[in-house]
């Protein structure tokens, strides 16, 4: 039997930080495992080894008794402290707490004023009206949980099973089936909400995306609106007026909550308009950043929220037109959208001067809080895209075609890289058919004015490590992408061994998506990406952020750790046809994530820069 993978791991944390938090634990605790369960997701080695062998503590956050607990995990397929509070507990309780709006807290406050045990006993309670009665939820409270349900059942949850001993669940560590957009789909139905309110809306409301979709995650769970107007009832009324929208569920004066017909939720949040920054930074950061963020602030003296900034000593509450006013409040330069995630940004942007508190199981300091906040990469410093497919390929456009395009977008070069002869899909290129297209690239650069066109290949790395193309043909090549396309099952050592004899190769320039993962459809594959990060930054190999919004590859977490670890990355489109060019935007804000800045991506520079840089001018 394999040891349990990173997420496994991760949620069985997380649940425990959930059971401690229900069992009414302090606030460190919690947030402890909540902690550790995240830099477990983001962990490019395998968890299981590092605890097996004692080495779980060179993770963040995770501290001795972390690793203890992991160990156990790892042995006997649970934690003990798991299995004492699951005890304590009716398993209903437990799964109400993973019913979206519930949480530990609120589920314990049930539990105790109304004997609130399961999530039937929920939904008759709400349909009786009794929720209303507890100090602090009330009638929109009840609706929520109401809509909450049904959502769950439309999504062929049975309310009746949930948290029953035994009971199966659909996805996920909530028991509820995903239903996630990709952010280029999510970004496209919040813009097009936007634009609705704005037209149905009263003349003076300024809406605005927000959440997740803002912050450039991968994929979106719902949509996240804030508002502000001095006609809120009439804003939210204008919510259900949109064509996008199936139904609305609730509204009023503080927002309203629908559903799309994609089936994501949508909540749009109102406020009056001298709190649009509080607004805006409350319903942008991410869950653990707020949650810091009013840590920091209450040893401050002081309270934030979506509504202001508290001032404990005078009784002031501080509303604040920008966020960046938010922040200067609480002592912290203003933080990216993109980095408001809780890994080490409210450190960095105070200059290290704030600290967090450690609890007994907080583990270590992640934040890179003495270099203070990255200046981020932006789209307007790529100078050039150095993948892109022709129908010499599996590509749906000319050279000529792509590059005018390109030449659109302002850049100053463009590699074509065709798939390389094994490559597994088809409409490959054969060495013969290779020469062909280095004569063409070069007759389309000498036609076309205004971009410099690379003759390149994206070419597939076999099993053993080895390419397609003899060296002498590589050669001719203005620039090399080596990409796995075939044979992803192999051994992690294997494949880690595949991928270095790939880097090592003298005429490879870059890696091309070096995970291999499909967002929300396919896990990256299993390789050591510390090992190939090691190799990559020896040689001088670039890494790619694949920017193709299926890909994202390498996700943010592990261009972070690339280069920390010495690597250089270029930031590609991958694209099939003219319009995919656009694709980069999606491999900036991975980047932007990733704490990556201008000078850690290759092609920020100009070819004539780039080209003396490659590892085969001996440069690097």
């Amino acid at each position: 039997m394999s040891d349990l993978a990173n997420p496994a791991i991760a949620d069985a944390l997380e649940e425990l930080g959930d059971l401690y938090e229900l069992d009414g634990a302090i606030v460190h605790r919690v947030l402890a495992y909540r902690r550790a369960a995240e830099s477990i997701r983001q962990a490019s080695v395998s968890v299981a080894a590092l605890a097996r062998a004692g080495r779980a503590t060179e993770l963040p956050a995770i501290g001795d008794t972390l690793q203890e607990k992991i160990a156990a995990l790892l042995d006997t397929g649970t934690i003990p402290a798991a299995e004492r509070l699951r005890a304590k507990f009716p398993p209903g309780l437990i799964a109400i707490t993973r019913i979206p709006g519930i949480g530990p807290k609120r589920a314990r406050m049930l539990y105790e004023q109304l004997q609130i045990d399961s999530p039937l006993a929920l939904r008759e309670a709400a349909r009786a009206q009794r929720l209303r009665g507890v100090r602090g939820l009330g009638a929109k409270f009840e609706e929520k949980v109401l809509t909450a349900l049904g959502e769950l059942e439309e999504q062929g949850v049975a309310i009746e099973e949930l948290g029953s001993p035994g009971a199966e669940r659909a996805g996920g560590r909530a028991g509820v089936p995903l239903r996630r957009l990709l952010l280029p789909a999510a970004i496209e139905l919040g813009e097009t909400l936007v634009a609705g309110l704005r037209e149905h809306g009263p003349p003076d409301a300024h809406v605005q995306l927000a959440g997740s979709a803002r912050r450039g995650a991968d994929s979106v769970k719902d949509i996240d609106l804030i508002a502000t107007t001095t006609e809120p009832e009439r804003l939210a009324a204008a919510l259900a007026q949109l064509e996008q929208i199936e139904r609305v569920g609730s509204t009023g004066v503080a927002g309203a909550r629908g559903r799309a017909h994609s089936g994501v939720g949508v909540d749009l949040r109102i406020a009056a308009p001298a709190q649009l920054g509080n607004l805006l930074q409350h319903f942008t950061g991410s869950g653990p950043h707020n949650a810091a963020l009013r840590e920091l602030a209450v040893r401050k003296g002081l309270h934030v929220s979506e509504y202001g900034v508290l001032d404990d000593a005078t009784a002031t509450t501080h509303t604040c037109a920008t966020e960046a006013e938010v922040y200067e409040l609480l002592g912290l330069r203003y933080i990216p959208p993109e980095l408001r995630e809780n890994r080490g940004e409210l450190e960095a942007a105070t200059g290290g001067k704030e600290r967090k508190g450690k609890g007994e199981e907080e583990g270590r300091d992640s934040g890179p809080a003495e270099r203070g906040l990255p200046e981020l990469i932006e789209l307007g410093d790529i100078r050039g895209d150095l993948h892109c497919h022709t129908v010499a390929s599996d590509g749906k456009a000319t050279i000529e075609e792509m590059a005018l395009a390109a030449r659109e977008l302002g850049y100053e070069y463009l590699a074509i890289t065709d798939h390389s002869a094994s490559h597994g899909f088809g409409n490959d290129v054969s060495p013969a058919q290779l020469r062909e297209q280095v004569e063409r690239v070069k007759e389309a650069d000498a036609r076309t004015d205004g971009i410099q066109l690379l003759a390149g290949s994206e070419v597939n790395i076999h099993p053993d490590g080895s390419l397609d193309y003899e060296d002498a043909l590589l050669a001719r090549l203005d620039w090399v992408v080596a990409s796995i396309h075939t044979a992803f099952g192999m051994t992690e050592q294997a494949l880690t061994e595949r991928m270095i004899a790939a880097i090592e190769h003298p005429l490879v320039d870059a890696i091309g998506h070096p995970t291999g993962r499909l967002i929300e459809r396919r896990e990256p594959y299993a390789i050591d990406l510390q090992a190939v990060f090691a190799a990559a930054a020896r040689t001088g190999t670039l890494l790619e952020i694949n920017a193709n919004p299926d890909r994202r590859d390498l996700h943010e977490h592990h261009a972070r750790a690339a280069v920390a670890a010495g690597v250089r990355l270029v930031i590609d489109s991958d694209a099939h046809r003219p319009a995919t060019l656009r694709n980069m935007r999606w491999g900036i804000l991975t980047a932007r994530r990733g704490w990556v800045t201008k000078q850690d991506v290759a092609n920020t520079r100009r070819w004539a820069q780039l080209r003396g840089m490659r590892k085969r001018a001996g440069t690097l």
